[in-house]
């Protein structure tokens, strides 16, 4: 802003606008620790290199299922053990959530030992090498073994082997893997070493197991390997839920995708291929339960039907060793057949009898119902009744395997049990209605054998029994008969039935490469975490940096011009403008002069001019200001004098060479004259009146009419007086030296004055307390200013340009500083 062009307070609105957030002082702030970034993203890489060279090396395999419903050829209508397991959906369902059930996993993991672990020491880690080792253990699972703690085994030779294992306390844990139970084992302390013969059963209080090598192993002697026994519930725990199951595809639901991330590829490859066994193995068992209960039911039965043939074929013989063949006539030969026959039928009867007797009583007793064996065993051909056997055993099956998913009690399983329950009470109606049928069809048996019996009770008594005999051991062939053809049906069923879980592709280590860690990402987060941290630390910083930097930050808190810019000069007084009149902070505040010229020109008054110079707190450079723009002015030509009016801190007399004896102070209360208080200093046409004694009541003094006639005098006497007033953020002694001020500078110290200052500045020029007030930017540098504003920083020469014009000056080193002192202390000794 011109400053021919500044008005009176009274027509100018000196408050900046609403303040926002400063972008361009933030990114300034930002450069200004890009070292602190460089370090920052520097540790990041390094940390970030130090993790990948660590991290092992993750893996994904993965296999292919299927899940049918294969009806076995033999599974026709008209076969009397045939029973429907259901849809394929269904199955899929269960098959993918079993996947995940601890019952699954247990059974994959005891069935791979992965309970074992074979390690081998790496760079950085003990690494698992599995079936790489030269050698394999075979445990007693009777006996408890140390968990989690590595033991040593070390080949002597290709016959021997030393095992060590280190002990820290008497104290370890065991587990039995037989039962999985955990127990204390007590074990010496310290190292604990021992030679075996390779093949020798190994018997410790710790362990047991017999250690053999592999086919084609190549032992190297002092190779030294570890194996490590794990718990068996917390390796569960890790595969739990870590093998994925998904469909294949969506047209191919049935079809099934199984994958599973680790560290080493045989592991992995072994524990797919032993989930879809055993998913196989599982399937197939529960298929054949049905087949092996009534292979089972069978078996008891034939077990009586063959002890009654052994009896009556003893019978027979005996009978035959007593008595003479004898020769029935064809007549009676064709009823005692038709008696046989009315025999096994009311032997097949009771058989069905006994049958739906056990199964009522069964139902009505047991809770589980896997166990029922087919009606079709004892002949029973109603389809009411097989179909409701056939669907409760199904059911049952169901819950026992949603069982081991879900909770007791849950909607699921109350939803079968209502279904089970159901079905049972249509089965026991079933049940008795057969019953009732077939005890009218024994009662008409009965009344048929009563009618031929009496055709052959005229025959003697030993042909009446023979043929009893014979036809006895007729019944007993036929039933034994019976039961061995359904016996063959049921086993012919049983080894026909394959399992609806069908491996399409095992999975395979076919040389696939890692898939982790990803190391680009994690150079990736190193870099934008060594970014973004030093970024937030500096953004906060950075709110919460209530000091002035700049004049772009003056400009936008206040709308009071900026008179001019001073750089930091390092010199051993505050006579810059004297000692060193080519340097460039001269320059700066000659600037200042000249700027004043312009506002003076617009003061109608006669006498001296008056510059009153002051501050927010102490340490601003306000007397450094005041003792430099006063020797501008005295050079010049400009009779000047320089008033120091802080009374509480006086400063300007040690400068000059004065004492402080003898000041202002003992003016104002009439101790001394005018004369007697005013200095003559070694600059031609500058003069100095210093503070004095600290007064007790420096504000009263200030107002005193001493002091009007003071000003009044020395404006008549002087051209320029120069006001070093006290701080305006501490004391009013400034406002109220302001009315004799045409013109206040008020001295910010970048880097030091609050910003919270402004605001009290602003306030004071607004109400008229502070009038043709301007500021004065005290150490600055160009790098500190967010933009160049009116442009001081090349005017002035703080640029390359200004370079030529005035004394270069570079703010010393530390090392120069140092230099300095030990050469001063030098010559001091001198």
């Amino acid at each position: 802003m011109p400053y021919d062009e500044i008005e009176d307070i009274n027509s100018t609105e000196t408050t900046a606008p609403g303040v926002s957030f400063d972008i361009k002082g933030f990114l300034f702030k930002v450069l200004k620790f890009w070292k602190l970034f460089v370090l920052c993203i520097g540790v990041g890489l390094i940390v970030a290199y130090s993790i990948n060279v660590r991290k092992q090396n993750v893996y994904r395999l993965s296999s292919l299922m299927s899940v049918e419903n294969d009806q076995n050829p033999f599974f026709a209508a008209n076969t009397s053990i045939s029973f429907n397991w259901g849809g394929v959906s269904g199955k899929v369902g269960k098959i993918m959530i079993a996947i995940g059930t601890r019952s699954h996993n247990e059974k994959v993991v005891d069935s791979l030992g992965f309970y074992v672990q074979y390690l081998k020491q790496g760079e950085y880690r003990k690494v698992d090498i599995y079936k790489k080792a030269p050698f394999y253990i075979k445990i007693d699972k009777a006996k408890p073994h140390v968990i989690a703690r590595p033991i040593s085994i070390k080949f002597l030779s290709d016959s021997q082997f030393e095992l060590n294992i280190d002990f820290p306390s008497d104290k370890v844990k065991g587990q039995n893997y037989s039962d999985k139970s955990m127990s204390n084992i007590s074990v010496p302390v310290g190292s604990y070493s021992k030679v075996f013969n390779i093949g020798e059963y190994v018997e410790l209080p710790f362990t047991s197991f017999t250690l053999y090598t592999r086919p084609d192993a190549n032992i190297v002697e002092d190779s030294q390997y570890f194996a490590q026994f794990l718990n068996f519930d917390s390796v569960v725990n890790r595969y739990k839920g870590a093998v994925s199951v998904r469909p294949y595809s969506k047209t191919s639901s049935s079809i099934l995708t199984l994958s599973l991330k680790g560290y080493n590829k045989g592991k992995i490859v072994d524990y797919l291929n032993a989930t879809t066994a055993i998913l196989g193995q599982t399937d197939l068992e529960r298929k054949n339960l049905y087949a092996t209960n009534t292979i089972k039911f069978i078996d008891s039965s034939l077990s009586i039907v063959g002890d009654t043939l052994k009896a009556a074929n003893y019978t027979m013989n005996a009978f035959r060793k007593k008595n003479k063949v004898f020769d029935v006539s064809e007549e009676l030969e064709e009823v005692s057949g038709k008696l046989s026959e009315l025999d096994l039928n009311k032997e097949a009867n009771e058989s069905k009898l006994q049958y739906l007797d056990i199964l009522e009583n069964y139902l009505r007793t047991k809770t589980d119902y896997t166990k029922i064996a087919a009606p079709t065993s004892v002949g029973i051909e109603e389809n009411n009744i097989s179909a409701s056997v056939s669907k409760i055993t199904a059911l049952s099956i169901e819950r026992q395997e949603l069982e081991q998913l879900v909770q007791e009690g849950s909607s699921s399983l109350k939803e079968l049990d209502g279904s089970i329950d159901a079905e049972k009470n249509v089965l026991l109606e079933t049940i008795a209605s057969t019953k009732r049928t077939i005890n009218i069809q024994q009662q008409i048996i009965q009344t048929n054998k009563l009618n031929l019996e009496k055709r052959l009770s005229k025959l003697p008594e030993d042909q009446q029994e023979f043929l009893k005999i014979q036809r006895k051991l007729t019944l007993s062939q036929e039933s034994y008969d019976v039961f061995m053809a359904k016996r063959s049906e049921a086993a012919i069923i049983k080894a026909a039935n394959v399992s609806d879980v069908l491996v399409i592709e095992k999975a395979k280590d076919i040389g696939n490469g890692p898939i982790g860690p990803n190391r680009n990402l994690n150079y990736m987060m190193a870099f934008m975490i060594g970014f973004f941290c030093p970024l937030v630390l500096v953004f906060v910083l950075f709110l919460l940096d209530n000091t002035i930097h700049g004049t772009d930050e003056v400009e936008r808190l206040s709308k009071i011009p900026i008179l001019g810019l001073i750089g930091k000069y390092e010199h051993d007084n505050n006579l810059v403008v004297f000692d060193k009149p080519k340097s460039a902070v001269a320059e700066a505040f000659r600037s200042v002069r000249s700027s004043l010229q312009f506002f003076y020109k617009k003061l109608d008054k006669k006498g001296g001019r008056t510059i009153m110079l002051t501050s927010s707190v102490s340490g601003e450079g306000k007397t450094f200001c005041s003792i430099n723009i006063a020797s501008a002015y005295a050079l010049s030509g400009k009779k000047t004098i320089l008033l120091g009016l802080d009374l509480r801190k006086p400063k300007i007399f040690g400068d000059f060479d004065i004492d402080n004896n003898i000041g202002v102070v003992n003016y104002l209360i009439g101790d001394k004259t005018l004369e007697e208080v005013t200095f003559k200093s070694h600059i031609d046409n500058l003069n100095v009146i210093t503070s004095g004694p600290i007064p007790p009541n420096p504000s009263e003094l200030l107002m005193s009419d001493a002091m009007h006639d003071l000003i009044a005098d020395l404006r008549n006497e002087y051209d320029m007086i120069v006001l070093d007033s006290p701080p305006l953020g501490l004391v009013t002694d400034a406002l109220i030296l302001s009315q004799y001020a045409d013109a206040t500078l008020f001295i910010i110290r970048l880097n030091y004055t609050k910003k919270g200052m402004l605001e009290l500045v602003n306030a004071k020029h607004k109400s008229g307390e502070l009038r043709n007030i301007s500021y004065i930017l005290n150490f600055y540098k160009a790098s500190h200013n967010y933009g160049y504003g009116y442009g001081y920083g090349y005017g002035y020469g703080y640029g390359t340009y200004g370079n030529a014009y005035h004394e270069s000056y570079k703010d010393k080193s530390f090392t120069d500083k140092i230099k300095e002192r030990l050469k001063n202390i030098k010559l001091f000794k001198k």
